[in-house]
């Protein structure tokens, strides 16, 4: 009963309605009408009660010197102006403690339904194979040993390892990788990731509370229980606050023996102008980030980044735009039929339109971009996670990875000084080169002789460079944490600027990679995916890329930057720095305002009414300065979108070439 009160109480409704009492207290007495001095009652009972019940509260609750706290040195003011009849006062400084109660709880509070968003992610059902028959079972009913049968486009219940088939499997969710993975009998399948293609038969081998999902789960909740709420400036300073205050107005009334003047200390002493420094700060802070996209879910998070040290970034959807492009098509000179760049791009394309895997709809939609008219195609045939063959125009193409040809007679290893060994040393050479750069590699073939090959890479964000050249201006250090493979995160790395690079990283690593960074200073992390959800919250402060970052990661992370733009980035880091500084000013400049009216509380020249109204008007000059961030611009214009320098295959820019390193590779295999 009491705590529903309270509650209501502390609303700003009622806040309201006491701020107009309390206003009324002061002027009908001004007006002719003395009686109107007893509005400042209602104003006390509206914001007197809830002061008093946190004051009680915390004695009661709080361990230590924590008991003493700003409201119980200005639940102490009130009564000692109720004593001496000063009863505006008494309600002011109640009036002004609510005010920042309030503008503390509109800035701090969140939703938090992320988790509840990964735990749809499991899947409920599983279809075992028994006797030689399938069976559709829940889930939990699923044991280590089962044998599973998983079909195109179903997700995997349970962590398993492949017993037999072939496919390829879409774990973004675990590594962020953007493209899906081949997966052949004896590689381990994990939970919630999606079988894209071929069926499978899985041996389960970890169900349950023990399987990779429900850990991410479990992270993700014990990662939360690290972000403990930080305490209020205020109340940090109030163990000392508290006992100078009253010994002051004790020494005051012992030496003037006058109690009015004790009374008047207690007064000015009140922390209030500190109390509101911090919340009007930080939502003039988050209000000017939301002009810019940028929605801050807590003051904390606004503060904690001004003092970050490192700025860890995921890979794919962060740093790169989370999507495949041809970035090469290169003919070999060695073939015997060699064809011209638009032609075998426009074979592999009419062979691919047939095909369902990524890295096909990807050729197939860039021929499409190009305008090239696609030749005929017939007799095509998929096998899962290798390649294609089909009969384009006439020509029996084979298209794919190494395995798929070397499984059809064409191998990459040849020694000799045949034309054959020329044209696959030639081959092997380029692929060689591609990977060094992080892309995947489509191989076309014809009558045991390779055409060319096709590479695809993700496409990096144009404004990334000029980003982390940024953030080192500002004496902040990059790193990159990513699932994908190391020779692609190196790639991307190099092109941006970043040294630190951490790849092959599951969500577990992840999260040990930051607590490790967060070792050495404060940790930002940007990320978009689920499975950068865990690492989201337990660093300092965690940013998800909201425009095309998943709703887990979103709301795992304590900001949102609402557009695929990296060059908020250094922005936030920059309105965190001012915040924390302008929070300081202002505290420093209400200090010394209250230093002042002590001195002039204890000579008598302030009475509890005088020392109020000077009080509140210090209150609202730092409540001013604090405003003024909304308007504050950022001192560096942001970085213009413009692609970084390189070759026209770099990924940065998506287009097609050869690119010098391949060019070489190409004419001297």
């Amino acid at each position: 009963m009491i705590k529903k009160l309270n509650d209501v109480l502390a609303g700003l409704p009622a806040t309201i309605i006491g701020g107009i009492f309390l206003l009324l207290s002061f002027i009908l007495p001004r007006a002719g009408f003395p009686a109107g001095e007893h509005c400042a009652w209602v104003c006390m009972f509206i914001c007197g009660i809830p002061l008093l019940y946190l004051s009680v509260w915390r004695i009661i609750h709080n361990k230590g010197i924590a008991k003493i706290s700003s409201a119980l040195l200005i639940t102490i003011a009130m009564f000692a102006a109720i004593a001496i009849g000063d009863l505006f006062a008494a309600g002011e400084v109640a009036f002004i403690m609510e005010i920042g109660a309030i503008l503390e709880d509109m800035v701090t509070e969140r939703a938090k339904k992320g988790l509840k968003n990964l735990i749809s992610l499991t899947p409920t059902e599983g279809r075992v194979l028994r006797n030689g028959k399938e069976e559709m079972i829940p889930a939990a009913q699923i044991r280590p040993g089962d044998l599973l049968r998983i079909l195109p486009g179903e997700a995997i219940p349970v962590d398993g390892i492949i017993r037999q088939g072939e496919t390829s499997v879409d774990q973004s969710i675990m590594t962020g990788e953007s493209l899906p993975v081949d997966k052949a009998v004896g590689e381990e399948v994990w939970c919630g990731t999606m079988n894209r293609f071929g069926s499978i038969d899985i041996e389960a081998t970890k169900v349950g509370e023990d399987s990779s999902l429900q850990k991410l789960i479990r992270m993700v909740e014990d990662a939360e229980n690290h972000q403990a709420p930080a305490q209020r400036i205020a109340d940090k300073w109030a163990s000392w606050l508290v006992p100078v205050a009253l010994l002051i107005a004790i020494i005051a009334w012992v030496v003037t023996k006058d109690i009015v003047r004790a009374v008047t200390v207690l007064v000015v002493f009140c922390p209030c102008a500190l109390v509101l420094a911090t919340p009007t700060a930080i939502m003039a802070a988050i209000g000017q980030a939301t002009k810019h996209g940028v929605i801050i879910k807590s003051g904390e998070a606004l503060e904690r980044m001004g003092s970050v040290q490192t700025i860890a970034f995921d890979k794919t959807g962060t740093i790169t735009k989370g999507s495949l492009t041809v970035s090469d098509v290169i003919p070999l000179s060695s073939s015997a039929s060699a064809s011209d760049a638009d032609t075998l791009l426009a074979m592999a394309a009419a062979a691919e339109s047939r095909s369902e895997h990524p890295l096909g709809k990807a050729i197939a939609a860039y021929a499409r971009e190009k305008g090239l008219a696609l030749p005929d195609c017939g007799s095509f045939r998929m096998t899962a996670g290798k390649g294609i063959s089909a009969v384009v125009d006439g020509r029996q193409l084979l298209l794919g990875n190494e395995k798929y040809l070397e499984e059809n007679g064409l191998s990459l290893a040849g020694n000799d000084r045949t034309h054959a060994a020329e044209n696959a040393a030639e081959a092997a050479d380029v692929l060689s080169a591609l990977r060094r750069q992080g892309k995947a590699s489509v191989l076309i073939a014809e009558n045991e002789r390779i055409l060319g090959i096709i590479a695809l890479s993700d496409t990096l964000r144009p404004e990334a460079a000029a980003v982390i050249r940024e953030l080192q201006a500002m004496d902040t250090r990059a790193v990159l944490l990513t699932g994908d493979h190391p020779e692609a995160a190196s790639y991307f790395a190099s092109q941006v600027g970043i040294t630190d690079v951490r790849a092959n990283l599951l969500p577990e690593e992840k999260v040990n990679a930051v607590r490790e960074l967060s070792s050495a200073g404060g940790v930002c992390m940007i990320g978009d995916g689920v499975n950068d959800a865990p690492a989201l919250k337990l660093a300092d402060v965690g940013a998800a890329m909201g425009a095309m970052g998943s709703d887990i990661a979103v709301e795992a992370a304590d900001v949102a930057l609402m557009t695929d733009d990296l060059t908020k980035v250094p922005y936030l880091k920059w309105l965190g720095r001012a915040t924390v500084r302008t929070i300081r000013g202002a505290i420093t400049l209400s200090m010394c305002i209250n230093f002042t009216a002590i001195i002039l509380s204890v000579l008598g020249v302030l009475t509890p009414t005088t020392g109020a109204l000077m009080h509140n008007c210090g209150s609202c000059f730092v409540v001013l300065l604090a405003a003024l961030l909304y308007d504050r611009k950022y001192p560096a214009a942001f970085p213009q979108k413009e692609a970084v320098s390189g070759s026209p295959a770099d990924p940065q820019t998506g287009a097609e070439g050869t690119g010098p390193d391949l060019t070489s590779t190409a004419a001297n295999a």
